[in-house]
């Protein structure tokens, strides 16, 4: 085995070392998309000596082998039967999975709209037809060392953010000694609600354009605003009063007033607090208009809050309180099922549905040793 060989990453085994001593590095998998024969071999041609190239005809196919290898670049054409590159960045984007792999479009045409359409959509770059081996190679280098180091900053910051918050959520919920592990369960079933949200297709085109990266840390904050609420409301061991519940009622709107401080000094560049502060201020909505704290309605209410809003009901239902002894799973699903339309958005009731019993096990399991 050669040195050069070795370094170019045709053996891609980590560890497999060249006849000089070193270490080769393991080679990134390139999936070219392209219903074109020719375009796709030249393409492959061009780049298997220094990646692992997958050459794919249609978009359902590179799914189809996503399920299997993950792609650390995507050259994507734009105009395909059946999925076109648009259609399939949009399902790129709304995969947990996949919507960190950097996509570049292939494309016959030289259309400014279609450029701007992309980009916006989160393509990295258009690379136009026929193109030319030594530029298709350059630019992919280019744009593979970029995404490492992009990836390396948002690893740090996304670091940072789970630290924070995860300090300042376990502040607040270390204040309220009756709703133990409330934030982390909460959390976990927005995932899973989110997960089967995307799954059928509900709301897709706004999960889209998230990340789950940041939207699931964010969600530890749905409850900051208790932090301006008396000990002795959170406490209480008997059901509040009504002037009480009023006080308690406030969280939400503290809540919000709290992350808007946050935007206002450090600003908001990646969404994160952008998400906070929909799902602090708005878990208390219900789709009818009588929620609180600003009583709207429907998709008036932020998606982020009607997702929260299940996910915390749930978990009050069917967990104990002073005042009240916890309803069993079965009860839970027929309260928010029945309160759908009312209180709860039709359609996320429809996919909570399908995964409600993975709500129960994930309860369980976060409960044990408590």
């Amino acid at each position: 085995m050669s040195a050069v060989k070795a370094k170019q990453g045709i053996y891609p085994k980590e560890g497999l070392g060249s006849s000089d001593g070193q270490i080769s590095t393991p080679a990134k998998n390139i999936f070219i998309v392209d219903d074109s024969d020719s375009n796709r071999m030249v393409a492959k041609l061009a780049l298997e000596g220094t990646y692992r190239t997958y050459a794919l005809p249609s978009a359902a196919k590179m799914f189809k082998l996503a399920e299997k290898i993950m792609p650390d670049l995507i050259l994507l054409d734009v105009d395909m039967p059946e999925m076109d590159g648009f259609q399939a960045l949009t399902l790129l984007k709304a995969s947990k999975r996949l919507n960190q792999v950097p996509v570049v479009f292939l494309t016959g045409k030289n259309d400014t709209e279609t450029e701007l359409n992309g980009f916006e959509m989160g393509a990295l770059d258009f690379i136009n037809k026929p193109f030319s081996p030594p530029v298709l190679i350059r630019r992919i280098e280019l744009h593979l060392e970029t995404d490492k180091l992009i990836k390396n900053s948002i690893r740090a910051l996304h670091n940072t953010h789970r630290a924070t918050i995860s300090t300042i959520a376990n502040m607040v919920e270390g204040r309220d000694t009756v709703t133990g592990k409330h934030i982390e369960r909460t959390q976990r079933y927005l995932e899973i609600l989110v997960e089967e949200l995307i799954r059928t297709g509900v709301y897709i085109d706004e999960i889209a354009t998230w990340d789950s990266g940041l939207l699931l840390p964010s969600a530890q904050l749905h409850d900051v605003g208790k932090i301006h609420v008396s000990d002795l409301i959170l406490n209480k061991p008997d059901k509040l009063n009504s002037e009480e519940f009023v006080l308690i009622k406030n969280h939400c709107g503290d809540g919000e007033k709290i992350i808007d401080s946050i935007i206002e000094q450090a600003g908001d560049y990646d969404g994160f607090l952008c998400h906070a502060k929909k799902f602090a201020g708005y878990h208390h909505e219900k789709w009818n208009g009588t929620g609180y704290p600003y009583g709207l309605k429907g998709e008036e209410i932020p998606l982020e809050g009607r997702i929260m809003a299940v996910a915390d009901v749930y978990d009050a239902l069917v967990s104990a309180r002073p005042y009240k002894k916890p309803f069993s799973h079965e009860q839970a699903v027929d309260i928010i099922v029945k309160d759908s339309g009312t209180h709860f958005d039709p359609l996320i009731v429809e996919a909570f549905k399908n995964i409600a019993d993975d709500f129960w096990v994930e309860s369980v399991r976060l409960n044990e040793g408590v």
